[in-house]
């Protein structure tokens, strides 16, 4: 028996696997094509590019290649979908995406397609944010060496990115105990104000503690982000082991006290 949902690719279709993705949206952008897909634009298709990317990255740690491979090819469906509105309207099509990207590496790596010699990774970075902002500069009157880092990045990574790219200009810390004090001169700020200050200014503490945390945790060579991601796995184990042992017990959350809970959490620690 035939599923209802069951369908195969007509003989048509490219070869090519790249081309058949292309053939395959303008398909469902196309007349008769998908209701759903048509009613897409730049602004509504945002919330997916985000999704898939957050995915890609959930099988890289993982380190599961077929989630891997999945996920990537989400990715791509969503730089060909878009490329594809964008040729719909006549503004640019996947061709010009791709001539972008290929004419930007041979810009941006002048050691290798040009005469350009680095001593090591750390020169290819200066180079790069160098060349990044000339390019800036002939597009913007007020270009910027900070401009680069997109507004809607996620705030940890967002103040990561910025102090990598002042960094590499020589604004950065001598050593990480000048950041380890900046760290505990940001809390005792926040202490003064916690005690004392408005709503407002323990808002602005906050924000400055968290980034010199991100500043030390740079120095320190360690990505904030997947540290921070690694603390609330953590933290989310321990609390299923208190919600386990506590069914065990027939006991509600709830109805335990917090010394009861931290005995179940001590617990999660010890089998860690």
């Amino acid at each position: 028996m035939t599923s209802a949902f069951e369908s195969s690719l007509p003989p048509d279709a490219p070869e090519n696997p790249f081309d058949r993705l292309c053939w395959i949206m303008d398909r469902l952008l196309g007349p008769g094509g998908c209701p759903w897909d048509r009613e897409q634009t730049h602004r509504t298709l945002k919330q997916y590019l985000v999704e898939e990317a957050y995915e890609v990255c959930d099988a890289i740690e993982n380190e599961d290649s077929e989630h891997l491979k999945e996920e990537l090819g989400d990715v791509a469906l969503q730089v060909v979908f878009h490329s594809r509105l964008a040729a719909r309207d006549g503004r640019f099509d996947v061709d010009d995406v791709l001539e972008t990207i290929c004419d930007k590496l041979i810009r941006r790596h002048p050691h290798v397609f040009g005469q350009v010699e680095v001593s090591g990774a750390s020169e290819v970075l200066e180079n790069w944010e160098e060349i990044k902002k000339r390019e800036k500069a002939d597009q913007e009157k007020d270009a910027s060496l900070v401009s680069g880092v997109p507004l809607g990045l996620p705030a940890l990574q967002k103040a990561h990115r910025l102090q990598e790219k002042v960094a590499r200009v020589g604004f950065d810390w001598s050593n990480v105990e000048d950041v380890v004090e900046k760290v505990r001169e940001e809390f005792e700020e926040l202490e003064r104000e916690r005690k004392h200050g408005p709503p407002e200014r323990i808002f602005e503490e906050i924000g400055d503690l968290l980034f010199s945390i991100v500043n030390m945790a740079r120095t320190l060579g360690v990505q904030p982000e997947e540290a921070l991601q690694a603390a609330c796995g953590k933290f989310a184990a321990r609390f299923r082991h208190i919600e386990r042992r506590a069914r065990e017990a027939g006991r509600e959350l709830r109805e335990m006290t917090l010394a009861e809970m931290d005995a179940f959490w001590d617990e999660a620690k010890k089998q860690e």
